[in-house]
């Protein structure tokens, strides 16, 4: 799996965390780590949206002080989840900004609705574009 496969399937597990109390999370991250026969790519995945979980609240927090006039409630499951990873590339994994925002963006044109690359290439350029 390269790179782009191995984000893609990170966001997939992080979006299906979203419809799961947090009790159920780590059972069904299993499952899906399972189903999608990632073999030891699998830990990687998992691992990665665990840890992203474990900051979600300083993740959530950046990317409602920066993206004026939108509150996360506000925003579609595949937003949030695409705005999360792509926050948390950059402060954990210090991943370039311009592959993180351009790799969230790509993943919105194939699992969002029309106007949510813009969506989330503006939210980024806001949250993750600046003073970093």
């Amino acid at each position: 799996m390269n790179r782009h496969q191995l984000r893609e399937e990170t966001f997939c597990l992080l979006f299906l965390t979203e419809f799961h109390p947090e009790d159920e999370i780590g059972e069904q991250m299993r499952i899906f780590i399972q189903e999608r026969d990632m073999g030891d790519q699998g830990e990687y995945v998992e691992k990665k949206v665990a840890d992203i979980i474990a900051h979600h609240d300083e993740i959530d927090s950046r990317i409602e002080d920066r993206s004026e006039n939108w509150k996360l409630s506000r925003m579609g499951r595949v937003e949030q989840s695409l705005l999360r990873l792509a926050v948390y590339e950059v402060l954990y994994e210090q991943l370039p900004r311009g592959i993180a925002i351009n790799e969230a963006v790509e993943l919105a044109k194939v699992y969002g609705e029309e106007n949510s690359p813009s969506f989330v290439n503006g939210v980024l350029a806001r949250v993750i574009g600046q003073d970093e």
